[in-house]
């Protein structure tokens, strides 16, 4: 791996959001509130967390044209998730496994280990078989300059999952130790896979924590799963997700699946579910535990 290529990758991506961002500011579309880049085309947000007393918040983005392509994590911060101050690029595609014009650092989670800031990011690349997704990590003392560890990807597909539909992992810990919750899909059925481990490097399969029957769609994008007012939520933007008798959930929605942890199982046991919005543009959500013990959801 050559972290110098990564460096070059920011770097050369730095000096076109410069180049570009005042003429961009200037835009009368331009947001005054909701968050935006400097410059180019975002998408889902990332790694949102409480890190060194402000909110890190990364992106998904292309800083070079505006659509989607040649996905980088852009990133900024904040004291109150409505001022942001823009940082550098945190992840460029640099690698073999990511360094694909249709691929690149796909969506992931942030968390905090040993004093340092941990990025757990999808990388997507195809070398002439397809695409294949992999779980992959990047590490920062700083919390703005970043290293990919040097033996990624951490965790590939598991047998009966397309490597093109592996993708965007949640992390988060409890007690000692630290848990995955993935994206996928298997036989055009979305899943929500659950993972534990001690270092965020070795990562176990534990099981299914929940999946679709077939009426909420072919892959569960964005998963996101957490404790709340003594229930156990999870959250997931379904693709292709329509289904007779649901129509409020047609589009690109949030489903949000209400229950209890099976200890034994360690699989959701559904109580109730519902649309988090009736938008049909209210996809790829990330939620975070603010210092207070609030759940923010971006």
């Amino acid at each position: 791996m050559s972290k110098e290529k990564m460096l070059q990758e920011i770097e050369r991506a730095q000096i076109v959001i410069n180049q570009n961002k005042e003429k961009v500011s200037q835009g009368k579309m331009r947001q005054k509130y909701h968050f935006m880049a400097e410059t180019g085309w975002i998408n889902d947000p990332n790694g949102l967390i409480y890190f060194k007393g402000k909110y890190h918040f990364f992106y998904q983005y292309n800083p070079y044209q505006s659509f989607w392509e040649n996905m980088h994590w852009g990133h900024a911060v904040s004291d109150d998730l409505i001022h942001w101050e823009y940082l550098p690029v945190a992840l460029a595609p640099s690698e073999p496994y990511e360094d694909h014009l249709k691929g690149g650092c796909f969506s992931g989670s942030a968390i905090e280990f040993d004093g340092k800031l941990y990025l757990i990011y999808t990388a997507a690349t195809n070398h002439g078989n397809g695409f294949v997704q992999t779980q992959c990590v990047a590490y920062s003392e700083d919390g703005i300059h970043f290293e990919k560890y040097e033996k990624n990807p951490v965790l590939t597909a598991p047998e009966g999952i397309s490597p093109d539909s592996f993708r965007d992992p949640k992390v988060w810990k409890h007690e000692d130790s630290y848990y995955m919750v993935c994206g996928a899909s298997k036989n055009q059925k979305g899943q929500a896979l659950l993972y534990r481990s001690e270092d965020l490097i070795h990562w176990a399969f534990i099981n299914v924590l929940a999946e679709s029957r077939g009426e909420w769609g072919t892959m569960w994008e964005c998963p996101d799963f957490f404790k709340l007012d003594g229930k156990y939520v999870l959250l997931t933007s379904p693709q292709d997700m329509l289904a007779e008798g649901m129509e409020y959930y047609s589009g690109n929605g949030t489903l949000c699946i209400i229950g209890e942890m099976d200890p034994d199982t360690h699989t959701l046991k559904e109580e109730n579910h519902q649309s988090v919005d009736y938008g049909i543009d209210f996809y790829a959500m990330q939620t975070v535990e603010a210092p207070d013990g609030r759940r923010i959801m971006i």
